[in-house]
C-alpha cells in the first residue's frame, strides 16, 4: 500500500501558527477529508490550496471509511484535518485511525504535528503539567452531574477539559468555589487567560465575555 494518511494539525485560530510541513502536505494531497468542508475550505483556499474536501465525521457511513481504504490501496494520498487543531483528540477522526489500523495494519499513517489547544493553555497556566489528566468535553446531558461529582476524586493533576459557549455559565456553576484557569479564544483576537474561583469565573465570563471556545483546567 502506497497511499498514505496524513492527520494534520491546522490553526486553533491564528492562520500564522501552521507549520511548514502542514502547507507542503496538504498541497501535495490527493484528497482532503475534513470534520467541516466549510472551514477546511476557508483553510486551503488561504494557502492557495485547491484539493477535493470530503465532509467525514462522526455520522460518516461504513462505506466511506471502505472507499478511503480503497484510494490508499490504488496509492493516493489523502489528508485527515479536525475543525481546528491536533485531530483524533476528543475527535471523531479517532474512528478512523483505528478502522484502518485494524483492516490494514499495514496502511502508513503519519502524524503531522502542530497547533494544540491543550498544550497552549498548559503552557501559560503556571501549574506544573509533568502529568495532568484530559477529559475532553463533559457530557452534555447524560452523565454530567456524575461527571462533575467525580473530578475531585481523579488523582493526576492539573484535570484539562474543554467547554464550549452553550454551556460554560453551567459548568461554573458546577465547579463551585473550586480554584481554575480558564483560557479562552486562543490565539485569536480575543484571547485572554483568567485565574480564580469558579464563582468569580462565572461573573467575569458573562454576557459577551462568555463567547467563544473555553479551555479550563482545575489544578
Amino acid at each position: 500500500m502506497e497511499g498514505k494518511l496524513y492527520i494534520i494539525a491546522t490553526p486553533i485560530g491564528n492562520l500564522g501558527d501552521i507549520t511548514l510541513r502542514a502547507v507542503e502536505t496538504l498541497k501535495s494531497a490527493d484528497l482532503v477529508l475534513a470534520e467541516d468542508t466549510r472551514v477546511a475550505g476557508k483553510l486551503l483556499a488561504h494557502l492557495g490550496a485547491k484539493k477535493p474536501i470530503w465532509r467525514f465525521d462522526e455520522y460518516a457511513a461504513a462505506a466511506s471509511y471502505e472507499k478511503i481504504l480503497s484510494l490508499l490501496e490504488e496509492g493516493k494520498n489523502i489528508a485527515f484535518v479536525s475543525d481546528a487543531g491536533t485531530p483524533n483528540v476528543a475527535d471523531p477522526g479517532a474512528k478512523l485511525v483505528a478502522y484502518l489500523r485494524d483492516k490494514a495494519p499495514e496502511a502508513g499513517i503519519v502524524p503531522i504535528p502542530g497547533p494544540s489547544a491543550i498544550a497552549a493553555a498548559l503552557s501559560v497556566s503556571g501549574v506544573n503539567a509533568d502529568k495532568f489528566t484530559f477529559l475532553g468535553y463533559p457530557p452534555q446531558k447524560k452523565g454530567r452531574q456524575t461527571f462533575f461529582k467525580e473530578l475531585a476524586d481523579v488523582e493526576i493533576r492539573p484535570l484539562v477539559f474543554y467547554e464550549s459557549p452553550h454551556r460554560l455559565a453551567k459548568t461554573l456553576e458546577a465547579l463551585g468555589d473550586t480554584d481554575i484557569i480558564v483560557a479562552k479564544e486562543l490565539t485569536k483576537v480575543h484571547e485572554e487567560v483568567w485565574r480564580g474561583k469558579a464563582s468569580d469565573t462565572l461573573k467575569y465570563f458573562s454576557k459577551e465575555k462568555g463567547k467563544g471556545e473555553f479551555v479550563i483546567i482545575v489544578p
